[in-house]
């Protein structure tokens, strides 16, 4: 059984926009209580359902120039535009307490994330061809100057699949979800991402009494 004083386990999630990551990681979040999305720092403007503080944190570009001065952020990167980051506060004191922690972040910013934490397992997802992507695209109400704009950064974004531990299709949500629950539970009976939560768990198995 894992130690109550386990560090938690940082996963990086990267897709085309549209391939229906957020979706994904949505739906695994409601299902494992030890797991939190870490919300980033953008300069976009918020959309109609958007909340701040809950969808992401909104700032200005002063605001996150000041962050990127103060070294406030795990990794940021310019996309569509505008500015995303991670706080490195928030996911450090998370993963500190023993939660882990899932970042929804482009290639861009994963490439940072493995530059400066080795010990992070990241997944990028698929769509099940260009046509369906373009689909879903139309499907949420983007401009079709928009979608062209998405589609041209999306075989950018995936050309760089093979820079990741996991790839998933997302063809079948309820497949795609249980193959990103499968990563996940993976990577908790890892030792090479566990090591101090096993090196304790084993210690303790091996010195109980009973066991002679």
């Amino acid at each position: 059984m894992p130690s109550p004083e386990r560090h938690g386990i940082l996963f990086v999630v990267s897709a085309p926009s549209g391939a229906g990551k957020t979706t994904l990681v949505n739906e695994l979040v409601a299902r494992d209580s030890r797991l939190r999305v870490s919300i980033s720092h953008t300069t976009r403007p918020p959309r109609p359902h958007e909340t701040d503080g809950v969808s992401y944190h909104f700032v200005d570009d002063a605001k996150f120039k000041g962050m990127i001065e103060a070294d406030a952020f795990l990794e940021h990167a310019h996309v569509f535009d505008h500015r995303y980051g991670t706080s490195r506060q928030q996911v450090d004191e998370r993963l500190a307490g023993g939660t882990d922690v899932i970042l929804e972040i482009d290639w861009q910013g994963a490439r940072q994330i493995r530059a400066v934490t080795p010990a992070v397992v990241t997944v990028f997802v698929l769509p099940p061809s260009l046509a369906i992507l373009r689909e879903r695209l139309l499907g949420r109400g983007d401009r079709e100057e928009a979608v062209a704009r998405r589609m041209r950064d999306a075989r950018t974004e995936i050309s760089h699949f093979n820079e990741y531990d996991h790839v998933i299709v997302n063809d079948n949500r309820d497949e795609a979800i249980r193959d990103l629950e499968a990563v996940v539970r993976a990577a908790r009976r890892s030792y090479r991402l566990q090591r101090r939560d096993w090196d304790g768990f084993v210690a303790a198995l091996l010195n109980a009494p009973g066991g002679d």
